[in-house]
């Protein structure tokens, strides 16, 4: 499969650019990014091509992997589905629903296969483990913390305009629900309260009659940051395992999602769709914060 890579920051040069050039099944073709210069080095480092137009990249590769800031992601996803790549998309999909819906329907329409690398659903134990308490059901709670400190110990990623502008509701927002959806269902209605920094405190009431809670943040201390996923139910008590082999080998494992999607036909259940569910919840809560009431889906 031919990957064309659209972005060129932290993310993109970190991650996504050594997982194509390396990955056995993968024919890194080319990037694009909205500095020049950046797509040329990044392109050259890994023997790829630079583009200077996108539409150029998007018209010879199969499938396109995207490292850009949401808004900016949903319009070239759009672009790529209609030239007939399919998608690996990042988290989250769009920052608005009807953005969000754009790239979905597009997929549809040209049956391009799609993933979003919520990063939690391709760790090896995290996914198994998600997967065994989807199948056990019978859980009535969950709580989810996923607490960050990009903005409190001068991570690359603190520099993001997207980020300083929406904080963690829609950064790490994304990665609670990916894993609190396929558990206990869709969500009906959330209800959203502020705390210190960009910290915001979720309730949501899923339509299983479950309900759940989320606590985000990118500006916690250090030593408070952390990721933790408790279930509590019929079976008793599930803790999500921690860590597993890191980001690269869950953007690999993503990577063979989206080609098996794409030879088989088969949606992943981390596509386009998801992604739209997860960008409808979070723009939810962001009613939420602003009104103060519950908001429904």
């Amino acid at each position: 499969m031919r990957f064309g890579l659209l972005g060129t920051g932290p993310w993109a040069t970190a991650v996504h650019a050594p997982v194509l050039a390396a990955h056995p099944g993968v024919e890194f073709a080319g990037v694009w990014g909205r500095r020049p210069e950046a797509a040329a080095e990044l392109a050259g480092r890994f023997g790829a091509r630079p583009y200077d137009d996108p539409g150029a990249l998007l018209a010879e590769v199969d499938a396109v992997a995207v490292a850009l800031p949401p808004d900016v992601q949903s319009r070239l996803a759009v672009r790529a589905a209609a030239a007939g790549c399919h998608l690996l998309l990042d988290k989250p999909l769009a920052l608005a629903p009807e953005a969000a819906r754009q790239v979905a329907d597009a997929a549809a329409a040209t049956a391009a296969a799609s993933v979003v690398f919520f990063t939690t659903r391709f760790e090896a134990r995290q996914a198994a483990w998600i997967a065994e308490q989807a199948a056990v059901g019978g859980w009535s709670t969950g709580r989810a913390d996923w607490l960050g400190a990009v903005f409190t110990t001068g991570s690359p990623f603190a520099a993001s305009p997207w980020r300083r502008e929406r904080g963690a509701l829609w950064d790490v927002g994304p990665h609670a629900l990916s894993v609190l959806l396929p558990v206990l269902g869709d969500v009906a209605a959330v209800t959203a309260v502020r705390g210190a920094g960009d910290t915001v405190h979720l309730v949501c009431r899923h339509r299983s009659g479950a309900s759940s809670t989320a606590a985000l943040s990118l500006t916690v201390p250090s030593a408070a940051a952390g990721t933790a996923v408790e279930l509590r139910g019929e079976s008793g008590t599930a803790v999500l395992p921690a860590g597993g082999d890191g980001a690269a080998a869950a953007l690999h494992r993503a990577v063979d999602a989206l080609r098996e999607a794409a030879a088989t036909g088969t949606p992943h259940a981390c596509d386009a769709a998801f992604g739209l569910r997860v960008v409808e919840v979070l723009a939810a809560a962001e009613r939420s914060l602003a009104t103060g009431a519950t908001a429904a889906l």
